[in-house]
């Protein structure tokens, strides 16, 4: 190893101090995070300008810098299952006496996967305006293993229909689901959780004595998964800045150039979508102002972090704390929102993409029944994708090959996905915190009605 090399990460450990100096000055973790994302980015500059792209010194030095990213993704891996089975099985116990399992989860869901439709048509919209294509997409010696990878995973994908994999979503060994056994694991531990909370319901029904115990249990372990999310989410600015350092550094001038008008393109669907969201709040009472205003540190964290499963803690306490939205409905919408309906990854990604690779199989992306077949497809495979980075990759593989299209587009965009993955994640989130305020404020509206008629009829 270099001298050069070492300097670079006696370097980047200095940086990794700094951040913890301003870590223990309590900063907010939005801005730590955003100090170590761009304290990353110039890390990962400087090593490509000194070094130079591709050289081997900046391989050895980012073997030592993944140490932190990676370590800090797989904690986050770690975390997740038990997360989202812990954090539905307390929205369930905790639901109010007087609530309706079945109606908000049919209320949250729907908005879900409504604007999941709504994702899809401005994906397919903004990629039709900015006359995206896939023609003239180079492949690389990443992109051409990558597309080995991909078209192996995709012929495993693809071998299940519609229903087959409905089915699939069905745990049939829930410790198997636990370690991610399979693609639709996450929606499995999902229904898991839910079927597991409400025979805890049903037996604090059934014995009275029981109740206290199990809520208190419920509590207990939710409070401990809580705590342990709470530990690995202080170490996000440093993970932030290794994952950043990865990106930039390994990043291809040329290729971002060329793969500019994909990545401007999905950031105005992005924006668009981001509109919509204001919209649909603004529509039951709630400021459009406001909602972005109090939900920014929520979004930061999903930007920076790439994962809205990661973000479920932060997305149920913004809920509850800022948006007023009953505990029962922020984490059954926050759980539901990391597994269904992804706005960004499942809905905007694979409709550009199919839009794109349309004409190179001689069909032609403006006919109504293609629209209309890939928003179907789009919204029905939303189900299950996970919320961790690589979840937009598993929606293009479901919905490329079910409209017919080969995912080798998937793996040449490889060189820009870390740009774009961040801000779809940060729709993500914001469509599942949408759907959880719209979802509290009509049963709430619902709720007070029928105590007014109630009142009248009383009288």
């Amino acid at each position: 190893m270099s001298v050069a090399v070492l300097a670079s990460l006696a370097i980047f450990i200095g940086l990794l101090f700094v951040l913890y100096s301003q870590q223990q000055k309590q900063h907010t973790l939005s801005r730590l995070v955003l100090l170590g994302l761009v304290m990353g980015s110039c890390f990962g500059l400087a090593t490509q300008l000194v070094f130079g792209e591709g050289s081997q010194e900046i391989g050895q030095i980012l073997e030592w810098v993944n140490i932190a990213g990676q370590g800090y993704v797989s904690l986050l891996k770690m975390v997740i299952m038990p997360l989202v089975l812990v954090s539905m099985i307390a929205a369930v116990v905790k639901l109010e006496k007087g609530g309706s399992l079945g109606k908000i989860s049919g209320v949250t869901i729907s908005i879900l996967l409504s604007t999941t439709a709504l994702s899809a048509l401005v994906g397919i919209s903004v990629a039709y305006g900015f006359g995206l294509s896939a023609e003239g997409l180079i492949e690389g010696a990443r992109e051409t293993a990558r597309i080995s990878i991909l078209e192996n995973s995709a012929t495993n994908v693809s071998d299940l229909s519609i229903p087959q994999m409905l089915l699939s979503f069905i745990p049939t060994n829930p410790f198997a689901d636990l370690t991610g056994a399979r693609s639709t694991s996450i929606i499995a531990v999902v229904i898991f959780g839910v079927l597991t909370g409400i025979a805890a319901r049903k037996v604090m029904s059934e014995k009275q004595e029981l109740e206290a115990p199990i809520r208190t249990f419920v509590e207990a372990i939710q409070s401990i998964v809580m705590r342990l999310v709470k530990m690995i989410m202080a170490l996000t600015p440093y993970g932030i800045a290794a994952l950043m350092a990865k990106v930039v550094a390994t990043s291809n001038a040329a290729d971002i150039v060329k793969l500019l008008g994909f990545i401007v393109a999905s950031y105005v669907a992005i924006f668009i979508m981001f509109v919509v969201h204001g919209l649909l709040v603004s529509l039951v009472g709630v400021s459009a102002k406001e909602y972005f205003k109090k939900i920014w540190p929520v979004l930061t964290f999903a930007f920076t972090s790439r994962s809205s499963a990661a973000t479920i803690p932060l997305n149920v306490e913004a809920q509850i704390t800022k948006l007023n939205v009953s505990p029962a409905i922020a984490n059954l919408s926050a759980s539901f929102g990391a597994t269904i309906g992804q706005n960004g990854c499942a809905g905007i990604y694979p409709a550009m993409l199919a839009v794109m690779v349309a004409p190179t199989v001689g069909i032609d992306p403006t006919e109504i029944n293609f629209i209309l077949s890939l928003i179907g497809i789009i919204t029905i495979s939303s189900f299950g994708i996970a919320g961790v980075g690589g979840g937009a990759t598993f929606a293009a593989l479901i919905v490329l090959p079910a409209m017919g299209l080969p995912v080798t587009i998937a793996a040449l965009l490889i060189s820009i996905e870390p740009l774009i993955d961040m801000a779809r994640t940060a729709l993500n989130v914001s469509g599942s915190m949408a759907a959880g305020t719209i979802t509290s404020r009509l049963l709430d509206n619902r709720a007070e009605h029928a105590n007014d008629e109630q009142a009248v009829t009383t009288k």
